[in-house]
């Protein structure tokens, strides 16, 4: 079940929010009940077949986290049990089918089972090896309450695309949360504002994407990058998007989760550019990869070797494809290059200069990533570079530039930080006592969101579903 799913919007959502707040909130283990109910049936309504995979999941994890606590006879070994269980899992539904198609590329008779991939395995199995490492570490004391552990793994606002949760930051508000109008009004405004980022922009922008990418011979240096353009815009909205709506769905039920992006296509670097993308991916990576690999606490050459190590299982986390190892490697490369080599001298240049070399750099990185395979990869990145067998321009380019020339326009400055600064506009002019800024201050959101809703319905009723893109990872 999608968040842009008429079943999700007028259905399933209106009945959990019903269920949940016709509980006195007093009642809160029962209001809690309510979110791990509708977390199931919201998961299986997808396919009953994986509930079982992901229950499994929420048992061995709860199990191993008694077993691996500080002090507990065998705690180390429990936990690389937990670990290794949730590894095992993923690797086999994910990457079995890789390995066997590379060995049969080899020459080697084998036979490659149908193997289908329970959604969202990489975002919960991650967040249960974060929970093991931090009840190994000490930061957090092991939950003995199962059900609580289980509303951690399956809350469906996040389950199938994150972000990635920390147990130490959810768990308190499962037990003391104060839900209110204002919260919730908050949280339904960011929802629609998601709701409308996928509808409206990024769908409408994949049309531009899946055209250039699967031109062929009609490629031409203009549609490759209008098309890898339109990728990178589409993939930010479709992704920040879905987080906007998971973000404001947790503030209507007063559960937090973390913030996921920050401008990315503002950043003046591919450093900065990782800080602002999927920021809990990055920080999960940072805290139980690089850093218990020695981090930068160590020789250089160790450092390359951590870095290599992160962005490879980076790839590889994301798709279980050559594409998603040469992508990680893309950027392993570019990160080394700005640690050890131009860092320095890219401080040193003028900003715009800055941002356009990151903006660059991952809109290349979006096209390996986009790719079906290398060869596509290959195709694309020449016709960019002014190798396009179609030349240099064609009516096809031109014609996905005027039919989608308002989403366009709308999604360059929507990803930029032009709302904060429009904010930041109006709360200085109503400050001032200037009474038409005041105005649209306190009611301009009410009223867009409101429109917004009401187009992002109407487009969804007169056009072609699209899932969202991280549903594959």
């Amino acid at each position: 079940m999608a968040f842009h799913s008429m079943v999700f919007l007028y259905g399933f959502l209106p009945a959990v929010i019903l269920c949940y707040f016709l509980l006195p909130a007093r009642w809160r283990t029962g209001r809690n009940c309510i979110l791990l109910i509708f977390s199931l049936g919201f998961y299986a309504w997808g396919g009953i077949w994986a509930l079982p995979v992901l229950l499994a999941s929420c048992a061995v994890n709860c199990l191993a986290g008694l077993g691996c606590a500080p002090g507990r006879p065998w705690g180390r070994a429990v936990y690389w049990c937990g670990v290794g269980v949730n590894i095992a899992a993923l690797a086999y539904y994910k990457y079995t089918g890789f390995f066997l198609e590379n060995l049969q590329a080899l020459g080697m008779e084998v036979t490659i089972p149908s193997i289908v991939l329970p959604a969202g395995i990489s975002f919960f199995t991650f967040q249960a090896v974060a929970y093991l490492t931090d009840v190994r570490r000490g930061t957090i004391p092991p939950e003995r309450n199962p059900g609580k552990l289980t509303l951690f793994m399956v809350f469906f606002p996040q389950l199938l695309q994150g972000p990635i949760l920390r147990y130490g930051a959810f768990a308190p508000a499962l037990d003391d949360r104060r839900e209110n109008s204002s919260a919730a009004a908050q949280g339904a405004t960011r929802f629609c504002f998601g709701l409308a980022k996928k509808v409206l922009l990024a769908d409408a922008l994949g049309t531009i994407a899946d055209a250039a990418f699967s031109s062929g011979d009609r490629l031409t240096v203009a549609l490759a990058w209008l098309g890898a353009i339109a990728y990178s815009l589409q993939l930010y909205f479709d992704f920040s998007g879905y987080t906007d709506m998971a973000i404001g769905l947790g503030r209507i039920f007063g559960l937090p989760i973390p913030e996921n992006f920050c401008y990315p296509y503002a950043a003046v670097s591919v450093t900065d550019f990782w800080r602002r993308w999927h920021q809990t991916l990055s920080f999960w990576f940072r805290d139980y990869v690089y850093i218990p690999l020695g981090g930068n606490r160590c020789s250089r050459r160790r450092q390359v070797v951590n870095l290599a190590a992160v962005w490879l299982l980076t790839g590889l986390w994301h798709g279980a494809a050559w594409t998603f190892v040469l992508w990680g490697g893309y950027y392993a490369l570019l990160l080394m290059g700005e640690k050890f080599l131009w860092g320095r001298g890219l401080a040193r240049l003028p900003m715009p200069v800055r941002r356009l070399y990151a903006v660059l750099a991952a809109v290349v990185g979006w096209v390996i990533f986009r790719s079906a395979d290398l060869a596509q990869a290959g195709a694309m990145l020449q016709g960019m570079f002014g190798f396009a067998p179609g030349g240099l321009w064609s009516g096809e380019a031109a014609y996905y530039l005027l039919q989608f020339r308002w989403e366009l326009l709308v999604a360059i400055p929507a990803c930029l930080p032009v709302k904060v600064w429009l904010e930041e506009q109006l709360r200085r002019g109503a400050e001032q006592g200037r009474r038409l800024q005041a105005v649209v201050l306190a009611l301009g959101p009410k009223v867009l969101v409101f429109g917004l809703l009401g187009w992002s319905s109407v487009r969804l009723l007169s056009s072609t579903f699209r899932s969202f893109l991280y549903f594959q990872f």
